[in-house]
């Protein structure tokens, strides 16, 4: 998938306005985050795994090398076969010679967000193959030649309507369902006799067992197990980074991932594949490979951005963005949207070319808090905005108003005087309601939303005020 075209601000701004967008994110917004809080109040020692898994990850990091030759080894051993891919392109070749070696026609796809990320559907598509994505949300916005929205729930941005109307464009002869229920059950109908006409299916990989070779999927529609066992030949696609030394390990992520994904205590299915179908085996594959990419990934294991190796794909970060909340996943421009996107995109395709996704953070820490893996999210957006100055790409204007706003926190009595003059400004503008609804020179937040007023005193005022009370 190319980056979308146009600017982040101009893509944000169609966001903010797009009506049938803020319904459905509107309806989202709640969702996740409240789910994902109850499930955590009720596991007493969640804190503790995420600490135990952060560790793991480290512990696997330092040694990736090592882990990655014993994993292959283990997928050879088990009858299966590894690929190693530098880059996207590579893994795309590597995948297309599977598939015409197996004269393949149809192929079922589960839900990959590397498949995503190096652009597999198109060109599987040129090759003349029939793709077809069988998770529900990744279903949805093939039909509608959309990329994902969110890493888990693909098509958060469509409504039941929109949704009820592309089905009813791409299911000629069907009666048009309106409920969710009805919608669920006709992409079902449709999908089943896909699965068994497909004679190669491409699944991605939450995690791989070093110890036994395995892949791991985790899913709540049971699609990824259809995907993986009816076709003839099951290709597995994952980043390097998502190897774990032994099953024992796995039941540290699985014990957080689905909590801090959708909220749930446990996803619906958790499939482990070991190679191809083995004799008294009831079904399973003739054949069973493994590409995994490189794709950038080698280059921030050596540098700065490690710690962001740990990433479980959750989506807990962007479920939990203000940002991501108000302009979704599309604008940021690639497959991975909200904090994380902000991080990936601008290393893996150029801090120039996406120059507006850390510098469109709040730096408000949500993100970094929910972490099942702890990455420090905000100090590596602010590690991206100081790697951007250095290679000189912040825009003439904003560095004069930088240069003169550090100049002014430089002179401590200027700017707690500004600081004073602000403050009590803002608050009468605000009047009665405590809101300012219209600000010159700061159109763009309040074109869409009330800007809350400050109290009139200053953070250290209330500070000197409160430390003299209690003396």
């Amino acid at each position: 998938m190319n980056p979308a075209a146009g600017s982040f601000e101009s893509r944000a701004a169609l966001a903010l306005k797009d009506a049938s967008l803020q319904k459905a994110l509107g309806n989202f917004k709640p969702l996740f985050v409240a789910k994902r809080a109850s499930a955590v109040a009720e596991l007493a020692d969640f804190e503790a795994l995420r600490e135990r898994a952060a560790q793991i990850k480290n512990a696997v990091l330092g040694e990736l090398d090592v882990w990655l030759e014993r994993y292959a080894a283990a997928v050879e051993a088990a009858g299966g076969k590894v690929h190693f891919a530098s880059d996207a392109a590579e893994a795309r070749e590597i995948i297309l010679g599977i598939c015409r070696d197996a004269n393949a026609k149809t192929i079922c796809k589960g839900k990959s967000m590397v498949s995503e990320e190096i652009a597999l559907n198109p060109a599987l598509e040129a090759a003349g193959y029939e793709v077809v994505e069988t998770d529900l949300g990744e279903y949805i916005i093939q039909l509608a030649q959309e990329p994902p929205s969110h890493i888990i729930a693909p098509a958060i941005h469509k409504t039941r309507e929109q949704v009820a109307d592309l089905f009813e464009a791409h299911h000629p002869g069907r009666a048009r369902e309106e409920s969710v229920a009805g919608l669920v059950n006709e992409a079902r109908h449709v999908l089943r006799e896909k699965f068994f006409r497909a004679d190669v299916g491409i699944t991605g990989g939450n995690f791989l067992i070093a110890e036994t070779g395995s892949s791991v999927i985790v899913t709540n529609e049971g699609n990824g197990d259809l995907s993986q066992t009816l076709a003839r030949v099951h290709i597995v696609t994952s980043g390097i980074e998502r190897v774990l030394p032994t099953l024992d390990d796995l039941s540290v992520f699985l014990r957080i991932l689905a909590r801090s994904a959708t909220g749930q205590d446990t996803e619906c299915y958790t499939t482990i594949s070991t190679g191809p179908q083995r004799a008294g085996d009831p079904d399973g594959p003739q054949e069973y490979h493994v590409v995994l990419v490189d794709n950038g990934r080698s280059k921030m294991l050596g540098g700065k951005f490690r710690d962001m190796l740990r990433c479980i794909r959750c989506g807990a970060c962007m479920n939990h963005c203000p940002v991501y909340s108000a302009i979704g996943g599309h604008a940021y421009g690639w497959v991975y949207p909200g904090p994380m996107g902000a991080i990936l995109t601008p290393l893996f395709n150029g801090l120039a070319e996406h120059y507006d996704l850390p510098n469109a953070c709040t730096l408000n820490g949500r993100c970094q808090s929910v972490c099942p893996v702890k990455i420090p999210l905000t100090e590596l957006i602010r590690t991206l905005r100081s790697e951007q100055v250095k290679a000189g790409l912040m825009p003439a204007r904003q560095r004069t108003l930088m240069a003169a706003w550090g100049w002014v926190a430089r002179q401590p009595g200027l700017y707690h005087a500004l600081e004073r003059f602000g403050s009590r400004l803002l608050r009468a503008r605000a009047g009665k309601t405590g809101r300012i609804a219209s600000l010159p020179g700061a159109g763009a937040w309040t074109g869409i939303r009330d800007l809350p007023a400050p109290s009139g005193a200053t953070f250290l005022e209330q500070w000197q005020q409160q430390r003299g009370g209690e003396q």
